[in-house]
């Protein structure tokens, strides 16, 4: 398998290879970078800002490509630039073959190493098993449950079974039918088998709190209201 990680040395390195103060291939750099951001041209591909801590202090440097040190050494000629081309030649060629190695043989891992990847590969099962639970769609039992507690609610605010307005199968259906609309509305959804596992309490919490429409509120008075008033009027003969 072709390594994919692109090796880049420490700019105080390359200093050292370069046989140079690292201040001065800071400013060289930043002097190439002048140049080539001004036209346009990217750095990325030569080196990245990156910095270092030195007795508890954050210095500048520079993590410096293959690339980038083909370009420095473009820019240093005579024996110090062929002697810097040998010595970066020679360190990629060691990182390269180091990580070549490594892909090629298998590493041997502690047995502490080898229990924290059976403790992630559980974390991921269990991951993958809530999500497949919270994102599947409720259970039979579980739309039955929700149907039966819309019924419950919608007796409730009819005024029980004995009223009226529940006997009334017209206002009855409407009344269960604004609920179960309600329900869907606030998922997104045609169907209660459509609402998400994950999502059946907020489906319950949703049908608990549920209000009557200020209209159909007034149907229910009103048709209540009528056998109060037949019930408890005193008749004029």
């Amino acid at each position: 398998m072709q390594n994919q990680i692109e090796q880049k040395l420490d700019s105080r390195e390359v200093a050292e290879m370069m046989e140079m103060e690292h201040k001065s291939l800071l400013r060289k750099i930043d002097g190439i970078n002048k140049d080539l951001l001004a036209q346009n041209c990217a750095t990325k591909k030569y080196w990245e800002e990156n910095s270092f801590i030195c007795r508890g202090k954050e210095f500048r440097s520079f993590l410096i490509t293959k690339k980038g040190c083909e370009f420095l050494a473009h820019k240093t000629t005579g024996t110090k630039g062929n002697l810097f081309t040998d010595k970066y030649m020679d360190r990629f060629s060691e990182m390269e073959q180091y990580i070549k190695e490594d892909i090629q043989q298998p590493k041997k891992l502690s047995a502490i190493e080898q229990l924290q990847l059976q403790n992630q590969a559980i974390l991921e099962v269990n991951e993958k098993v809530d999500k497949i639970q919270n994102d599947m769609p409720l259970f039979k039992a579980e739309c039955d449950e929700l149907q039966a507690l819309v019924k419950k609610i919608g007796v409730g605010l009819m005024g029980g079974k004995n009223a009226l307005a529940y006997k009334n199968n017209s206002l009855r259906g409407k009344v269960y039918s604004d609920i179960q609309h309600q329900l869907k509305r606030e998922f997104g959804v045609n169907k209660y088998s459509w609402i998400k596992h994950s999502q059946f309490q907020q489906a319950k919490d949703i049908i608990l709190s549920y209000k009557l429409p200020i209209a159909l509120k007034k149907d229910i008075q009103d048709i209540n209201g009528l056998v109060y008033t037949e019930i408890n009027v005193p008749s004029n003969n």
